[in-house]
């Protein structure tokens, strides 16, 4: 089964996006034209978390139905005892994505949950790293088709970071331009 499947951006980015990109840039080599390598959603309960037990693992359950890959609940590293945070206590969940999940992700994201998203007005063009990283945060993770919207009792935002192998902010940004992501102009 696994074989036979090839998500529609993958095969998009094959024949349309790489192309384009090789006239546009000028490489001279197929392996030299931006890819995008991975997806990591993060998402941080903070004080919520440390509190309550159940919120991370509700969190963690909720970022499984999205990224349809099992999350990992993220750990405190050091103790702040003005945040009434303890060495080693859960905080959050986290999932990284790559191959087939990250393109059907990415599919799910541009074309689903974005128009979803309240007064929205277009992805920050300036939210790349210097490096050809992208990363955007949302404040609600209902806008996902996969959460029941009745089952849900706490809303939480959530940091989703595209990683490429642009070497700089343009190359990513033409790039993910070509996958459809909606930056505001």
């Amino acid at each position: 089964m696994a074989d036979t499947y090839v998500p529609r951006l993958k095969t998009e980015y094959e024949k349309v996006i790489r192309p384009k990109l090789t006239q546009a840039f000028g490489y001279s080599n197929v392996f030299a034209v931006p890819a995008i390598t991975k997806v990591v959603i993060n998402m941080g309960l903070g004080s919520e978390g440390v509190t309550d037990q159940k919120k991370v693992t509700a969190a963690a359950n909720d970022l499984t139905l999205i990224a349809g890959q099992k999350a990992v609940v993220t750990r405190s590293r050091k103790a702040i005892a003005n945040f009434k945070l303890r060495e080693d206590l859960p905080i959050g969940a986290k999932v990284t994505l790559r191959s087939y999940r990250m393109y059907d992700f990415i599919d799910r994201f541009v074309n689903i949950a974005l128009p979803r998203v309240r007064d929205f007005r277009g992805l920050n063009p300036n939210s790349f790293d210097g490096r050809g990283n992208f990363t955007c945060g949302i404040k609600e993770h209902i806008i996902f088709p996969e959460i029941d919207f009745d089952k849900v009792t706490d809303v939480w935002g959530m940091d989703i970071t595209v990683c490429t192998t642009a070497k700089s902010d343009d190359e990513a940004r033409a790039l993910l331009t070509a996958f459809n992501f909606p930056f505001r102009q």
